[in-house]
């Protein structure tokens, strides 16, 4: 399912007048609460009472990793059953817990109004707005900080449109608390969520010769058995060693979904838990999105142990997804960026039978063998030389035992010290801004 992109006319304007924007923070949207893998999701039963929000306020805490003081806001109902009205906008820089560092609250608009009407199946863009926080992108008091978003939900919202896997605490009023969003203190909002909701993406006007790249794939990307709030998925770490390298002239943006497949499911939303496929999704999630000029493309492996397709779906075979590679790959390099792919990471003997079987290691091999002998992509990265015990076929033991909630493992996922060597086997000279003319 591809949202529907509504632009405003600062936004046109923005474009035709040659604007870099690039984008910073995003959240890929995969369905409708409850469907998704989330990971560490309190109770939502007070604080979203059916999955559905009314007359209540969020507050989203995300990351950019590129600052700017120019930057505009995305949010999305792709996944509602109804328009969905955003009202009282803001964005402060936060201060831990549900509270926002005082005095930094700037407030969002929508064609010049203090809220918005989101139709089914869109996605809507703010004017340009000022942070007045932000001295430029080289702002060094800026480096790891966060950003909370504020909005008021009008009404009642119906399935509320979500990326369930955020690994990083939000926070929620109660239902018919009303507006708070410029309340700078944490006791206003009681409760937490672990998911993003509505909002999907932060762009910031950026360097003419900004590298934005984007990280596509599936819960390894996503972040499963990482640190709950501690970003070290390895997007993060790969974040941190291109800053090092390259300073305000890049930014690394995370899409990934739990449960994501390369060609499948058929059709979405759920049952499939999963979000619809990379190949469904390259438009909204890549194509579309501000300033993109590099993708690292890691998955596969759900697509042969379909856990969370819809009972007697069949799995794909090595040759469904190599062309599916080679498909994404295509459109992509089509329109100017390039594709680095990654090989797949170990999967035998995985807790879950259907990914540990000896059947998807072999397929898993033969889709690795043609990442790296195709010599179609711009770019591979070896996350299976990495991150793999090659006397086992597993894991190495010391990036199997879970991050996120402590625990055994499940051998499909790395640990944090697993994203850390994921992160560091990536050659940062595939990624080198541009030089401008």
């Amino acid at each position: 399912m591809n949202a529907t992109r509504i632009e405003n006319a600062a936004d046109r304007k923005d474009r035709s007048a040659g604007a870099k924007w690039a984008s910073s923070w995003t959240a890929a949207m995969q369905g409708p609460a409850p469907a998704g893998v989330p990971a560490a999701l309190p109770d939502q039963s007070f604080a979203l009472p059916g999955y559905s929000a009314r007359n209540q306020t969020f507050r989203m805490v995300i990351r950019p990793d590129l600052w700017g003081r120019t930057v505009r806001l995305r949010f999305s109902n792709a996944y509602g059953d109804r328009p969905i009205k955003l009202g009282a906008v803001r964005v402060a820089l936060h201060a831990g817990s549900g509270a926002l560092v005082p005095g930094t609250t700037a407030r969002a608009k929508f064609a010049a109004a203090d809220s918005v009407s989101i139709p089914c199946g869109s996605e809507i863009l703010s004017d340009p707005m000022e942070l007045p926080f932000v001295d430029g992108p080289s702002d060094a008091a800026l480096i790891g900080r966060k950003l909370a978003v504020s909005f008021h939900v009008v009404g009642e919202t119906g399935p509320l449109t979500w990326h369930a896997k955020a690994m990083t605490t939000s926070y929620i009023s109660p239902p018919d608390s009303g507006v708070l969003s410029e309340d700078e203190s944490d006791a206003v909002f009681p409760y937490t969520t672990t998911a993003w909701h509505f909002l999907d993406g932060l762009d910031v006007a950026a360097p003419n010769d900004a590298t934005v790249v984007a990280a596509l794939g599936d819960s390894i990307t996503d972040g499963t058995f990482s640190t709950l709030n501690g970003d070290d998925r390895w997007s993060d770490r790969l974040s941190r060693r291109l800053h090092a390298a390259y300073g305000d002239h890049v930014s690394l943006v995370n899409v990934g979904i739990g449960g994501n497949q390369v060609v499948g499911p058929a059709t979405y939303p759920p049952p499939f838990n999963g979000g619809p496929s990379a190949l469904d999704r390259l438009e909204r999630d890549i194509l579309s999105r501000a300033g993109i000029t590099h993708v690292i493309w890691v998955e596969g492996v759900n697509d042969f142990g379909q856990a969370f397709a819809p009972p007697g779906t069949p799995s794909a075979t090595a040759e469904m997804v190599i062309e599916g590679l080679r498909t994404g790959a295509n459109r992509m390099q089509a329109v100017g960026i390039k594709v680095i792919v990654g090989t797949l990471p170990p999967s035998l003997n995985a807790t879950r039978e259907v990914y540990g079987a000896p059947e998807t290691d072999a397929r898993r091999r033969e889709v690795n063998a043609f990442i790296r002998t195709s010599g179609i992509f711009d770019g591979v990265v070896d996350f299976e030389a990495a991150t793999m015990d090659a006397a086992t076929g597993e894991f190495k033991a010391e990036f199997q035992p879970d991050s996120t909630l402590g625990g055994p493992p499940d051998r499909l996922h790395p640990n944090r010290a697993g994203y850390l060597a994921m992160g560091d086997a990536v050659d940062l000279s595939i990624l080198a801004p541009r030089v401008s003319d």
